[in-house]
């Protein structure tokens, strides 16, 4: 335990200061009325659906990039496997590497012909949409959830990982999933992350336990993984994807119960910038259909979710 707890605190150091047809996973998921989505319906219906559809057309946003010369990327590089420095690597040069790097390296490729030509800059859970809106960088690839509330501030690709909210306590903890046996709990999750949203939600509608302590919020999601090794929390609501490579990390923490949320990943760029949205959506299509996604989900993530899970398939995208 106390190796894994330094090998995380190092993990969390090396951050800089600086198609149309898709299974209704919702559906399925929720005749066990286990199950409830973020989005409420009467905000919008289907974030995930939203997109624009695809084109290589070339307007503004793109034809910006190119001028550039590079492509600027919002991600994470402490969520194991998603987007993280692997403190492991015997490389002179730490480099990211994870799911969503080779996404973003994907979309440089065909964007400007080099998977290198691409800048990444780290930014935490809460400042995602700030960073796209105030041009700090083209778009986020970093495990973001498409949301009815977000889709007011930027624009998302179709989406391109399901996912859903989980539990991650202790093996040792009375925790069970997200239920009763969170009563007198102290929970921990990510600023502006739609965990915490959800964790608000259901304490105002009474659908988590009143004595539940949901005030630890964490800039990014991995701190929560060091207070929990540290005592500090007793359980953690993430996204499932980020619980099961955290529960790999440290073998005395797992998953408990079942996600009770459905979730799209999507890349968010600028509500200005319909064609970068169009070129990213079709840079998607290729992507799932060439074997290039699956290659990257058998290679970052099957050790952790498995090659029979419903993530290991990737969502087809329905666009409006």
């Amino acid at each position: 335990m106390a190796a894994v707890c330094v090998l995380t605190l190092v993990l969390a150091l090396l951050l800089p200061h600086t198609q149309s047809s898709r299974t209704d996973a919702t559906a399925t998921a929720g005749q066990g009325g286990t199950e409830a989505t973020v989005a409420r319906a009467e905000e919008c219906e289907d974030p995930e659906d939203q997109s624009l559809s695809p084109s290589t057309a070339e307007g503004d946003a793109v034809a910006a990039v190119k001028r550039r010369g590079y492509l600027s990327v919002g991600v994470d590089q402490n969520s194991y496997r998603w987007g993280y420095r692997n403190p492991n690597s015997t490389a002179k040069t730490v480099e990211l590497e994870g799911f969503d790097i080779d996404l973003a390296r994907r979309i440089a490729e065909e964007l400007l012909g080099d998977p290198d030509r691409i800048r990444f800059k780290a930014i935490p859970t809460n400042q995602r949409i700030p960073a796209i809106r105030n041009g700090q960088v083209d778009m986020v690839v970093r495990t973001m959830t498409i949301t009815c509330a977000r889709l007011k501030e930027v624009a998302f690709s179709a989406p391109y990982f399901l996912t859903g909210q989980q539990v991650l306590a202790p093996v040792s903890s009375t925790v069970k999933g997200y239920d009763d046996t969170l009563a007198g709990k102290r929970i921990c999750s990510a600023k502006g992350s739609t965990a915490y949203e959800k964790l608000a939600e259901d304490r105002a509608s009474g659908g988590l336990p009143a004595s539940a302590d949901i005030s630890t919020t964490v800039p990014n999601q991995l701190d929560c993984l060091v207070r929990l090794q540290l005592g500090e929390v007793d359980a953690v609501v993430t996204d499932s994807a980020l619980a099961a490579s955290q529960a790999a990390q440290d073998p005395a923490v797992e998953l408990k119960g079942r996600r009770f949320t459905t979730e799209y990943y999507g890349v968010a760029m600028k509500k200005e910038a319909p064609d970068l949205v169009r070129r990213v959506n079709r840079i998607l299509a290729d992507y799932r259909e060439d074997g290039g996604w699956k290659a990257s989900y058998d290679k970052w993530l099957s050790p952790t979710l498995g090659r029979d899970s419903e993530s290991a398939t990737p969502p087809a995208p329905d666009y409006k």
